[in-house]
Parts: C-alpha cells; structure tokens; sequence
C-alpha cells in the first residue's frame, strides 16, 4: 500500500486548541505539514502554534462554528494566505452530560450547531477547490458514539450519527472526483470534553469523568489518527473495551441494550 505524504500538505484543523487537535498539530507540524489551526481562543492557538515544529510556517485563524456567517469570510482568508486546502481536518466540538428530560431544547440545537452544521458548513465551502484540482482529503474526528449511545449523551451521539450519515453520502458522491473521506471514531480520550461538556441547561459540566481520566492518551491518539490519514481509511475505530460496543450493537443489539442502560458512563 501507497502511503499519501502528509510533508508540504496544507492541513486545516479545527478545534485546534487543546486535546486531540492539538496533538494533531504538533504531530503533522512534526511530519513537514503546513497548518492553519482554528478553535475560538486565538491566544490557545497561539501557543499551539509555538508548540509546532517550525511554527512561522503555520497560521492562527480563530472561528466559531456556530457563526455561519463568518466561516466564509474564514474560508476565504485560508485560502487566501496558504492556497487550496489539501486536507481539511474536522476536531471541534462540544459533548454533553444531562438526561434527555433535563435538557433544554436550545442546548441540543447548540450542540448540532457546533458538531454538525459546523462541519458541513466549513466542508461546502473547502469543497470547490478541492474539486477544480480534483483532490482533497476530509477528516471527521467521530466517536464511538457515532455509532451507539448512551445515557447523558443524547445529543452529543445524535450529532455523530449524522455525521456519519452525511459524510459517507458524501464519500460515495466524490470518490471518483479523487475527494477521500476518513471517519475517525475515538473512545475514551484523556482531554478536557467532560469538563468542558454542556449540562441540560447550558452551564458547563466542570468535572473530569473517570474513563476519560484514565483513556488513551491523545499523542498517541493523534499518531493513529495521522497513520490513518496515510492509509487514506475509510473509518477506524481507536480506544479501549468501549470499542466493544460498536460490534456488540451491529452484531447483537439486544444484548448491547441490556448493557448500556446499566453502564456507568458519568
């Protein structure tokens, strides 16, 4: 198999902050990419910038992707400033920790706004001049929880879900215009999701959950993320047992059924 070379690739990630993105940056800055990191703190990128090798190479371009009206305006300055997009990398988003009956209606729709609309929107627009040149990769930092899920993550696993369902409709679409598709699917990850989780009214949960305290490590994701990318995958699951549950789901979903409600999963 043909590795693609990740060194002179223009790479946008989102989410680039802290956490998995910020991994990835400093993992394919270490790999001779040339980045544009986005998250909303252009001081957190900043730093993310200076965590990278050669960081003068690299750009800080601060986003919000609930604002639709400015992820054009975005577009267009990254094209702009690095040229077309090679590979457009989608990491930000937010994660939730609340009971469907205790959630407002507004803190669901946030976290579609932030996870999915968002991606879409930055992909619609990344996607014209991947296709006049005929060639581009798209990332999609899933979860397990794209494929089932659990209590306390409603919405969080409704908006992976359909990521799923857009971008492998959109993988069919392309494949022959040369436009790859990755899905990536972490478990628990050791970062600051459930910290920075919403509860069912908006507030921020504020708490390290236990799985994610103790799950992989994200450098470590971030290298299997970036082999993946490589190897040009169509989806990969990544983590510990929590990977069980994609199987047991498609394979033996009323078992799953029983499993999950007991799960302690906060």
């Amino acid at each position: 198999m043909i590795l693609m070379k990740i060194k002179e690739k223009t790479i946008w990630v989102t989410g680039a902050s802290s956490g998995i993105g910020r991994a990835l940056a400093v993992n394919l800055s270490r790999r001779g990419a040339r980045l544009i990191l986005s998250a909303r703190s252009a001081e957190r990128l900043e730093d993310c910038r200076q965590a990278c090798t050669n960081p003068d190479r690299h750009v800080v371009l601060p986003l919000d992707l609930t604002d639709e009206a400015s992820l054009g305006e975005a577009a267009r300055h990254a094209i702009e400033k690095c040229g077309p997009i090679d590979i457009l990398i989608h990491n930000g988003g937010i994660s939730q920790r609340s009971l469907v009956v205790d959630t407002r209606l507004e803190v669901d729709r946030r976290i579609m706004e932030v996870n999915f609309f968002g991606a879409i929107a930055l992909t619609k627009l990344a996607l014209p001049s991947m296709l006049s040149r005929q060639s581009g990769h798209i990332v999609v930092i899933s979860s397990v929880m794209g494929k089932f899920g659990t209590p306390f993550r409603s919405s969080y696993a409704a908006s992976k879900h359909a990521l799923h369902g857009f971008f492998e409709s959109l993988r069919a679409e392309l494949w022959e215009q040369g436009i790859r598709v990755t899905m990536i699917c972490p478990g628990f990850v050791r970062t600051n999701i459930s910290i920075n989780a919403l509860k069912g009214d908006g507030s921020t949960f504020g708490s390290m959950d236990a799985a994610q305290a103790s799950g992989m490590d994200p450098e470590v994701c971030a290298e299997k993320i970036v082999r993946a990318i490589e190897a040009e995958r169509n989806e990969v699951y990544m983590g510990g047992k929590e990977k069980l549950g994609v199987y047991l789901q498609r394979f033996v979903p009323d078992l799953f059924a029983r499993i999950i409600r007991k799960a302690k999963v906060r």
